[in-house]
């Protein structure tokens, strides 16, 4: 079972997505809090493996909350589900340390689905996230693009083509339909490029990939 403290400030919500999730047979809601200060003290307590996590909330905010989860439970994961998808939250989201950033426009699916990758350590953003993420860094600089064509090159032809893909905020579904490939296959090849990249999850590489020019022009 995967513990889970769920943390936002509205109580029908909070209390709605509780049950929403505690309704899957693997998941398992040990506490609700009202803002970041209350999550962090529910963590230290019930020691869950992940904390959904809303953003904007009075006393101590998601970002906040999420750094000082970070700091004195490193190993809980942070699943930020919010409406706001604008960088001035996306980045200091994932900066300070959370693992998966879902809006609340989510499907019951997709939250169940992100809280399950944030426990195995994996990363996940909703697509509309990851497409304005990408599209917010702009030219890659000259010096951070050779860097980051240097690392690509280290892969093979089926890595780069998964991390082109990954590039355009496709999920690992959409990449195994577009190279006709089976999805834990594509999982695999995702798994050994990020060893070659040095990242540890998936937009990490999303991002490097976008900045050595992924996928790769035609000409």
């Amino acid at each position: 079972m995967i513990r889970v403290v769920v943390v936002d400030d509205e109580s029908l919500f909070r209390e709605g997505m509780a049950a929403l999730v505690d309704a899957a047979d693997d998941l398992d809601v040990v506490g609700t809090a009202e803002n970041g200060r209350r999550g962090v003290e529910a963590v230290i307590a019930r020691r869950p493996d992940v904390v959904l996590m809303d953003m904007q909330m009075p006393v101590m905010n998601g970002i906040e909350a999420t750094q000082e989860i970070r700091r004195v439970a490193p190993e809980v994961a942070v699943v930020i589900l919010t409406n706001f998808q604008y960088d001035e939250y996306v980045v200091p989201a994932l900066r300070a340390g959370a693992a998966v950033y879902l809006l609340k426009d989510s499907t019951v699916s997709e939250v169940q689905r992100g809280i399950r990758a944030a426990a195995e350590g994996d990363a996940m953003l909703s697509p509309a996230v990851t497409r304005r993420l990408l599209d917010s860094l702009g030219p890659a600089m000259t010096t951070r693009q050779a860097e980051a064509r240097a690392r690509v090159g280290e892969l093979s032809e089926r890595e780069r083509d998964v991390v082109g893909l990954l590039a355009t905020g496709l999920s690992n579904a959409e990449i195994a339909r577009a190279l006709y490939m089976a999805e834990p296959t594509v999982k695999t090849h995702l798994t050994h490029a990020m060893v070659k990249l040095g990242v540890t999850n998936r937009t990490q590489a999303a991002i490097l990939g976008h900045d050595a020019g992924l996928p790769d022009d035609p000409a």
